[in-house]
């Protein structure tokens, strides 16, 4: 007696098809599990056998073999306490293995028979798509977030039982029933910031092209503030990055129970303990990282040179691609991290910098040597916030609301930069960043001396111009003239960090 369940798995952010093969067989009581199971997979016996016990299913005197295909992976979770169930009673033919073609199961069985949630929800209904399955049978909990995967049926059951009925009947628990999440936060808005014109400007112009910001400044001076209202001036998720940065929160289990997924863009703050792994990701089984729950949204970096300058580094690669890459002995797997990156830091180790400052050379160069120059390299703009005066602090009328206008700016920006075939300018080649800029000659003289008096690498040069091009877009600029070359050239050098070099180093 051999039955055969289709079923998927999580690896790394993909759904992976796995044949879930059930052999019963007189003899000796023997439950076997093969196709190289983890702990979780090989403890789903004692779930199943005391589940199927509620249900009435005996199995002595039988000898039970459950393989995994393909059995040259790794298979890891509690998903397949479900369909090694449903496969054992397909096995002793108790339910018809007709009714479940074209159909997937994968779910969590508690000792009674009840079903609980699991990770990757939305990860497994993607994969069981693309093999050609027209349906997914999860546990109830997970219903709703994975029905925003289409071209799928995801029907869902709160218990064994409801499996079963679900068979034999077709009545099961439907999507839409979940509690939506608001499509729009208004979160904090701009005005809530007193002065810092410099940098709400450079804010807008992150928002609007998509670039990597880091902000220095004293302490209380608006740092923190400032990065916390730029998810509220990016545009709302499409449908397409919805399906993407729910797939990789269903992963991590940050995708709360009978809820549909919001449209905000993710905002993730970790502390500067984190290590390598939390970052950008990793254990067994691999799990995404702060860098790919900020997919799509922003990475805050708070107190930046207080993060392990190691644990910084492995940034380097996904602020390139958009992608971490982890190869173990065991596994190699891909997570999207195509975030945008928002640092802030003090000027120096007492905070203050300038007049006040107490902090002595050394001191002073070995709290900025915690941050790499080809880190520093890859963040398109380094900005300078100072102090608010005491007149840009004093009480007034209510502000007027500004985010949702400026919003509207970023927006109009965005439309521009698709119209040259790119989501943003962040994205442009190196090939197609002159013509996309279309430089004039005072424009190019400007530049040229930039890079004489700033010593600017080819990599700054291009972040340079693509920086421009989001400001001349913000201005509704066909091309880019030397003011707005200017802005772009003074956002990247505001910072302190590429001033003109000497023989003693880089000086503030």
């Amino acid at each position: 007696m051999l039955a055969r369940i289709h079923s998927c798995w999580v690896q790394g952010v993909d759904g992976l098809p796995v044949t879930v093969e059930v052999a019963v067989q007189s003899g000796l009581p023997v439950f076997t599990v093969v196709g190289l199971p983890a702990t979780a997979v090989k403890e789903s016996k004692d779930r199943v056998f005391s589940a199927l016990s509620h249900h009435g299913q005996r199995f002595t005197g039988k000898r039970i073999t459950v393989n995994l295909a393909p059995a040259d992976l790794h298979k890891s979770g509690s998903g397949f306490d479900l369909p090694i169930a449903i496969g054992l009673l397909a096995a002793l033919g108790s339910i018809d293995e007709r009714d479940l073609k074209g159909t997937a199961l994968a779910g969590e069985l508690g000792l009674d028979g009840r079903l609980r949630s699991i990770r990757g929800a939305v990860a497994l209904a993607l994969g069981c798509r693309d093999r050609g399955h027209g349906r997914l049978v999860l546990p109830a909990p997970d219903v709703d977030a994975a029905s925003i995967v289409p071209g799928i049926e995801i029907v869902g059951a709160e218990s064994l039982s409801d499996v079963l009925r679900g068979l034999e009947s077709d009545t099961w628990l439907r999507p839409g029933n979940g509690t939506p999440l608001p499509s729009r936060d208004p979160g904090p808005d701009l005005s809530d910031v007193r002065g810092q014109t410099l940098a709400k400007r450079a804010l807008v112009i992150a928002a609007a092209g998509g670039h990597n910001l880091l902000l220095s400044g004293p302490p209380g001076a608006g740092k923190t503030m400032l990065a916390r209202r730029l998810p509220g001036l990016l545009p709302e998720l499409t449908p397409a990055e919805r399906l993407d940065v729910t797939r990789v929160a269903s992963v991590a289990g940050l995708v709360p129970a009978g809820t549909l997924p919001g449209h905000v863009r993710p905002f993730r703050a970790p502390h500067h303990t984190i290590s390598a792994g939390g970052l950008i990701g990793g254990g067994s089984p691999p799990r995404p990282g702060e860098a790919s729950l900020a997919h799509l949204g922003v990475l805050f970096l708070d107190e930046l040179p207080e993060f392990r300058r190691s644990v910084l580094e492995t940034l380097r690669q996904p602020l390139e691609t958009g992608l971490v890459r982890l190869s173990r002995v065991r596994y190699a797997v891909e997570f999207p991290a195509r975030f945008q990156l928002v640092a802030a830091m003090n000027p120096c180790p007492c905070g203050f910098g300038g007049d006040d400052c107490v902090c002595g050379p050394s001191e002073f160069q070995r709290y900025r040597a915690r941050i790499s120059g080809p880190l520093l390299d890859r963040i398109d703009l380094h900005v300078s916030v100072g102090a608010a005066p005491w007149s840009d602090l004093l009480p007034d009328r209510p502000a007027r609301r500004i985010t949702p206008t400026v919003r509207g700016q970023v927006a109009r920006a965005r439309r521009r930069q698709r119209s040259r075939g790119v989501a943003m300018n962040a994205d442009i080649e190196a090939a197609a960043i002159w013509e996309a800029c279309d430089l004039n000659d005072a424009a190019l003289r400007l530049l040229e001396d930039a890079v004489r008096h700033f010593r600017l690498s080819a990599r700054s040069v291009h972040r340079v111009l693509r920086v421009s091009r989001t400001v001349a877009d913000l201005g509704d600029a066909v091309r880019v003239e030397a003011d707005h070359l200017a802005e772009a050239v003074r956002m990247r050098t505001g910072g302190g960090w590429a001033l003109p070099r000497s023989r003693g180093g880089l000086h503030n």
